[in-house]
């Protein structure tokens, strides 16, 4: 791929990223975020109403399970936490008007997957209108409250029956993980595991605790973002991105959300430490008259040249007669230690 093709197909990707984030022309009308004790999606959960506040003009509403206090950029905060989902919709509906844009943001979704699976379908398809765009967050490291076995027999898992319905699925993880873990493959060592895959006793830190080694490596709130968006036509776009909170990390991107001081939006490729058409050119051993990139010279001097038309090459007496009768033919001269065999030779 030619650099003008690579830059547009990624110019491309990265304008997917920044329509979901701006909710531009309804983008995503339900949006799901994936985040984990390593990396909260906070970073990402601020760059969606940033660009509703600056982008949109839209109106927030904080729908709050764990959240205390409203949060800056939220225009009205709905406590949802012991309300029945029929009370809940109802109120989030009263907040809405027919006519203005709104972002409706649920802090997390797993206090309505652990009690209420079966109804969650219908509770989301009840606060989505055409003016409205929803973003839940779901924690995938919580574990989900066993139901009795006749109530959830063939029910699916809250997190399957979520990536389901949702029309784009946004997978966020630490920055300084992928780093370490790359570094681990390049050098063909064993990837480090963190969190619950690390199997360790006591209680468990997110990213806090790398703070001094977080920021040789990555910005504070950079993350990378997976995200899977489903078209009408029910094809999925996969890509993976850095979103950068400052363009000082090392981003040759562009910034995303429209302007307004909001964060850089990367390829994935385009980072510093995933940049790998260097690595790929390097691989394919191109340079620029075609010829291939080596540690040595290839060429030969002109001694060199005579010295290889002067050697002779074996069996080159055999060579020599084909054409009269003798084609084929092998020449061997017997040493000392060879034992000869006068009916094999006659075979």
């Amino acid at each position: 791929m030619s650099i003008s093709a690579l830059s547009i197909d990624r110019n491309h990707k990265r304008r997917l990223l920044q329509n979901i984030l701006n909710q531009k022309d309804n983008a995503s009308p339900l949006t799901l975020i994936l985040d984990s004790l390593e990396q909260s999606a906070q970073p990402l959960v601020q760059e969606f109403m940033r660009a509703a506040k600056v982008v949109r003009r839209a109106k927030v509403i904080f729908v709050s399970f764990a959240t205390v206090k409203k949060p800056p950029l939220a225009d009205v905060l709905i406590k949802g936490r012991g309300k029945s989902l029929e009370a809940l919709s109802k109120e989030i509906t009263a907040c809405v008007a027919n006519k203005e844009e709104h972002l409706i943001i649920l802090d997390t979704l797993n206090p309505l997957a652990a009690s209420t699976p079966s109804l969650l379908p219908a509770f989301l398809a009840s606060i989505i209108h055409p003016t409205t765009a929803l973003v839940a967050v779901y924690h995938t490291d919580i574990p989900a409250l066993l139901l009795p076995h006749d109530a959830a027999e063939y029910a699916p898992h809250a997190q399957t029956l979520l990536t389901h319905l949702a029309t784009t699925v946004l997978r966020v993880s630490s920055l300084y993980q992928a780093i370490l873990a790359l570094r681990a493959q390049r050098r063909s060592e064993r990837a480090p595991e963190w969190g619950l895959r690390e199997r360790r006793e006591g209680a468990l830190v997110g990213t806090r605790q790398w703070s001094s080694a977080v920021s040789r490596l990555a910005g504070e709130g950079d993350v990378v973002v997976e995200m899977e968006m489903r078209r009408k036509s029910g094809r999925a776009v996969v890509e993976r991105f850095v979103l950068a909170a400052a363009a000082g990390a090392g981003a040759t991107g562009r910034r995303g959300g429209g302007g307004g001081g909001g964060p850089v939006v990367l390829v994935m490729a385009e980072h510093p430490e995933f940049d790998t058409a260097a690595a790929a050119a390097a691989a394919a051993g191109e340079t620029e008259d075609g010829g291939m990139e080596a540690t040595f010279d290839l060429g030969l001097t002109e001694k060199q040249r005579r010295d290889r038309e002067g050697v002779v090459l074996p069996y080159f007496d055999a060579q020599t007669e084909v054409g009269g009768g003798e084609g084929g033919r092998i020449l061997y001269d017997f040493g000392r230690e060879d034992d000869f065999d006068e009916e094999e030779d006659e075979i």
